[in-house]
């Protein structure tokens, strides 16, 4: 994950200060062909590149609109995929309704993803991945699985945000679910938790007073298979 962080602090949900404990997470898409960063995350910092139209969310009430999710996903200005948090983790975000009602508000982080036309299949399998890398990122900090995470479209169906398409009128058109999208968080999941149980047990087998001593029979040990032998210098 390519994590930044920009905190729209002149945005009025950043200024209302409600807070959350996180009971999940809900991914929405923009609804429109702009896959760049600076669109919606501003003032440049030198990596979003400058918004000519300052239309960006960092104001009040973006477009007279009260809107604010917890991060956004899309292009900087280089052209490579980057994930910037615009709220804290457990701010009270407006992104499931209109406005700052909607109960999803109360209980799921919330990040977009840049729509671009739709179309460009690795654009969509970049922002797909960075997705499940902010996802499982989250899911270890507030003790979360995959099961906790919803899309918007399936938050209406829940009953706790308003009746909007994303992501299900974009991922499909790639071959991906909401489904197929938890269980690649679920097996990233899984492989880092079997990293961390991992243990490793280190076996000295020489000590020297004299380094070129030390460095011959280092090559003795390369040359029987122990390609992975080094010199420790204490």
């Amino acid at each position: 994950m390519n994590l930044y962080k920009l905190i729209l602090t002149k945005n009025a949900c950043y200024k209302a200060g409600k807070t959350i404990t996180p009971k999940g997470i809900m991914v929405h898409s923009t609804g429109a062909s702009n896959p760049w960063l600076k669109r919606y995350v501003g003032p440049d910092d030198g990596l979003l590149g400058k918004n000519q139209y300052k239309n960006h969310w960092n104001q009040d009430k973006p477009g007279g609109k009260q809107v604010c999710v917890h991060a956004f996903i899309g292009k900087l200005a280089d052209g490579s995929i980057a994930t910037y948090q615009t709220l804290p983790w457990n701010h009270r975000g407006w992104h499931c309704s209109s406005g700052w009602k909607g109960s999803g508000n109360d209980t799921h982080i919330s990040f977009e993803i840049c729509e671009d036309n739709l179309s460009d299949r690795s654009y969509f399998h970049k922002v797909f991945s960075e997705a499940i890398d902010l996802c499982v990122y989250l899911c270890k900090l507030y003790g979360l699985n995959e099961n906790n995470i919803i899309c918007h479209s399936e938050g209406y169906k829940l009953g706790i945000a308003s009746n909007h398409a994303d992501v299900m009128h974009w991922f499909p058109r790639h071959g991906e679910t909401m489904d197929s999208f938890r269980n690649a968080v679920k097996e990233r999941l899984q492989a880092e938790e079997e990293k961390e149980d991992k243990k490793y047990y280190r076996v000295q087998i020489g000590a020297f007073t004299s380094k070129s001593n030390a460095e011959d029979f280092l090559d003795k040990v390369k040359n029987a298979g122990f390609t992975d032998a080094y010199i420790k210098k204490e």
